[in-house]
């Protein structure tokens, strides 16, 4: 699968690609081009937009494209892919939707690496990712303890 977004990553665009190799396809390629050339590539790549307005992956409502994609896929089952979801969205939108503390160090982070030099978007996922292991790893720990704020 080719999947399609806006150029200059952050929160949303780095954890779907992340979600997208390890849970649905490791073998799908991202490209990332301006946004008003996001749906003519979707069409000529025939690759599936996401990220974006008016699109299956996208927001909708308070929700964040990851968790239009982990709903999708039905990887919601994941305790702890669940609870990502939520850090992710609440690093990506105002963090009304479930108020997680984890998601304004995400954002930071996020940001950060906007900040860091690399040459384009597919180097700063390359490097991000390892984020998104830990926040995973960090969100299993959580739900193996039991914690109820999930």
């Amino acid at each position: 699968m080719k999947w399609v977004t806006r150029e200059r990553v952050k929160v949303d665009r780095v954890a779907c690609p992340w979600l997208i190799k390890k849970f649905v396809d490791p073998q799908a390629e991202f490209l990332f081009v301006p946004a008003d050339k996001v749906m003519e590539v979707a069409t000529r790549e025939r690759a599936i937009p996401y990220d974006v307005p008016n699109v299956e992956f996208g927001h909708h409502g308070k929700e964040c494209s990851f968790e239009a994609i982990v709903k999708k896929h039905g990887l919601a089952t994941d305790s702890a892919l669940a609870l990502l979801a939520k850090i992710v969205n609440g690093a990506d939108t105002d963090n009304t939707l479930w108020n997680r503390p984890e998601s304004a160090g995400l954002e930071a982070i996020a940001e950060g690496f906007r900040h860091l030099g690399f040459k384009d978007d597919h180097e700063i996922n390359a490097a991000e990712w390892i984020v998104y292991d830990a926040l995973y790893a960090y969100c299993q720990q959580i739900v193996r303890q039991g914690d109820k704020k999930l």
